[in-house]
């Protein structure tokens, strides 16, 4: 009788370890740390065990982690897999969408998002990632069309307002971003960038010295945004504050010796980097 008590325990608790092991790699592929991820997923992948859903779940996961790292090869392989064992799973295209907007491959980065719209025509991200591929490709009036859907989808999304504003800032219809900016702002009040963009909108207007006050708020919470103080340098140089503006244009170089237009400002007040 002991005899069989102990083998029956035994065979109780090999499921119990295999299924507490399995739910501790679950855990990790879930993860936050990328390299954990990929380590955890792959395992649960090479062990059989998982169904054509869990198979999808594991290969999208670790597609994540291969993206966090920069892989992004890596990642579109593990999405295709993803997308092969589950067609309608609208994330798994929508992150094949970010992989391949990274790599600049932004065709086909729409064509996934257009896969992930059909599939979840609410999803408010797949539109704004599109509208984003959109702009970096220069069309800003598709662009504009997806920030819309997005806003009507998601109205308290303030980096929504904030592209848009960026793309009709882009096609030089200067109030309607600065109406954007304002929208942005008032949702997010700490984002400097939303400052200093609403700054150069009224600069590139002819309306410098509305900006002024922008560009100072953008600086004071973010003092080491070289774009900022260029932007505040030509605000400065227009208004005839020379010295201003130099000091201005000196400090966005410090901060970023990149910055031609910083460099062109310095030329134009015949002053010295």
């Amino acid at each position: 009788m002991f005899r069989i008590l102990v083998i029956s325990l035994l065979l109780l608790s090999a499921p119990a370890q295999a299924v507490a092991q399995s739910e501790k790699l679950w855990n990790l592929c879930e993860g936050d740390d990328a390299d954990a991820v990929i380590s955890a997923c792959t395992r649960l992948l090479k062990s059989g065990k998982l169904d054509n859903y869990d198979r999808s779940v594991a290969y999208n996961n670790r597609g994540i982690a291969y993206r966090q790292k920069g892989d992004y090869d890596r990642a579109i392989a593990d999405y295709d897999k993803a997308i092969k064992l589950d067609p309608k799973d609208a994330k798994a295209y929508f992150n094949r969408g970010l992989a391949y907007g990274d790599k600049g491959d932004y065709d086909h980065a729409i064509a996934d998002y257009d896969r992930a719209i059909k599939l979840d025509p609410k999803d408010a991200d797949a539109y704004f990632n599109r509208g984003m591929t959109y702009d970096d490709k220069g069309e800003y009036d598709r662009a504009i069309a997806d920030y819309d859907k997005a806003i009507k989808l998601d109205p308290d999304d303030a980096d929504a307002y904030y592209n848009r504003g960026l793309a009709y800032r882009e096609k030089g219809e200067y109030d309607r971003a600065i109406a954007d900016y304002d929208k942005a702002i008032k949702l997010n009040p700490k984002d400097p960038d939303a400052y200093n963009n609403r700054a150069w909108s009224y600069f590139k207007w002819g309306k410098a010295e509305q900006g002024l006050p922008d560009a100072n708020k953008a600086l004071e919470l973010d003092a080491k945004d070289a774009d900022s103080y260029d932007t505040r340098a030509h605000i400065y140089e227009v208004m005839g504050q020379k010295d201003k503006a130099i000091s201005d244009y000196r400090k966005a170089l410090e901060l970023d010796p990149s910055m031609e237009e910083s460099k062109e400002g310095l030329k134009r007040l015949t002053a010295a980097p």
